[in-house]
């Protein structure tokens, strides 16, 4: 084959393969979650944003893809101060998406660390300033699950105002937890201790005033009861003792009943002198016993 033949030929190749390469290139795809802005010397001629198969000039045009998905980026975790000037760490991520990818590229350019970046920074401001208001304590101590929520949606909603002209849309910010620098760390829970310490004493002191009380009131009714049925029991014993005296008074009513109780008596009194060991008895000659004992 002549050289010229050849030539030819090599030539015809290489216009072939430009010509592939330039048709390759003149196309792009654009997939059903994503943006495609056309660029042209760093200049966004063209923002497509619908699926399908287009064309761009080759070699002169560059497409840029960005996201239509919503986003998560996990906020760096930061240190702010609370109204009463303590420290705290705050762990919070942000939910976003591009909403005018012109705007996005002309004031961001990137996600990474453009957009990213942005929404750290400000986000960061705005929750500085939000706990800015609150005091440390309220926020330990809080568990109201509103209160939480008011204060993501107070962080949420000035950050939303603050990044629009980026084309971007927040759509929420939500705080994952507080966390104690760790050199005030200790002091917190050494002073949280003490303070759950004062407040148990409280309750024992106050349980033990309402015990002291209760015991007062029980101790000063036993009291009542018991004087009053000791007041019952003597006057009982005195009517007893007086329906004694008169069954006796009326038992022994004549000189014969008198002269045979007196005479009963002796006897007892006699028998009980004699159940000890000692069996002597003094008796007055006049005496009721004498006379049964010596006779007539």
């Amino acid at each position: 084959m002549k050289p010229k033949k050849v030539a030819t030929l090599v030539i015809t190749a290489i216009i072939i393969i430009i010509l592939l390469n330039a048709a390759t290139s003149a196309l792009f795809t654009v997939l059903e979650n994503e943006y495609a802005c056309v660029v042209r010397f760093s200049k966004i001629i063209d923002t497509i944003d619908s699926p399908g198969l287009n064309i761009k000039v080759p070699f002169i045009d560059e497409v840029i893809y960005f996201p239509k998905t919503t986003l998560v980026y996990d906020l760096n975790q930061s240190d702010v101060l609370t109204s009463d000037a303590k420290a705290m760490s705050v762990d919070s991520y942000i939910v976003w998406r591009i909403i005018d990818p012109l705007m996005f590229y002309q004031t961001l350019g990137t996600i990474s660390p453009g957009a990213e970046s942005r929404l750290d920074n400000t986000a960061y401001n705005v929750l500085k300033n939000v706990i800015g208001t609150i005091p440390q304590h309220d926020i330990i101590s809080s568990t109201d699950e509103q209160s939480r929520d008011y204060l993501n949606n107070t962080v949420a909603n000035q950050v939303k105002a603050l990044v629009g002209l980026y084309g971007i849309e927040v759509l929420d910010i939500k705080v994952k937890k507080f966390e104690l620098p760790t050199d005030n760390e200790q002091s917190v829970f050494n002073r949280m201790i003490s303070d759950r310490n004062r407040i148990a004493e409280l309750y024992r002191a106050e349980g033990s005033q309402e015990a002291n009380m209760i015991k007062n009131e029980v101790d000063k009714r036993v009291n009542i009861i018991v004087s009053d049925a000791e007041a019952r029991a003597e006057q009982i014993i005195a009517e007893g003792e007086a329906e004694y005296m008169r069954l006796l008074a009326e038992a022994y009513n004549t000189d014969d009943k008198k002269d045979f109780y007196v005479f009963i008596r002796g006897l007892e009194a006699a028998r009980a002198s004699l159940a000890s060991n000692e069996k002597t008895l003094i008796l007055d000659r006049d005496s009721v016993l004498a006379k049964i004992l010596i006779g007539p």
